[in-house]
């Protein structure tokens, strides 16, 4: 029993972040092929609308589909733990806009 416990326990892998760089994305793009997925991020500056300026991709993130899935699953229970947290995510735009009334 206590191998099986130990087995089960996430091995902390080392990694080095020395040369990390940190971008903010608020917006991304998923596209791939059958051996991969490639995952393009961005900065979308419109606030509201359409604009005709074009969204900049400044980063690209190739990966297989075994990470994929891992990655999804990290994903998910992330937010699932900052929604336990702080609440739902809405992500629907038009859902967390409030109206505000016209003074008179």
């Amino acid at each position: 029993m206590a191998e099986e416990a130990q087995s089960q326990q996430p091995v902390q892998v080392p990694v080095d972040e020395s040369h990390i760089v940190a971008t903010y994305a608020n917006f991304c793009r998923v596209t791939g092929t059958p051996e991969e997925l490639i995952v393009d991020f961005g900065l979308n500056k419109q606030v509201s609308g359409t604009s005709p300026d074009p969204i900049q991709l400044t980063q690209r993130i190739i990966v297989n589909f075994f990470t994929a899935k891992r990655l999804a699953y990290a994903l998910q229970m992330a937010v699932v733990r900052h929604e336990q947290a702080f609440g739902n995510l809405e992500t629907d735009v038009q859902k967390r806009v409030v109206h505000q009334q016209p003074k008179a």
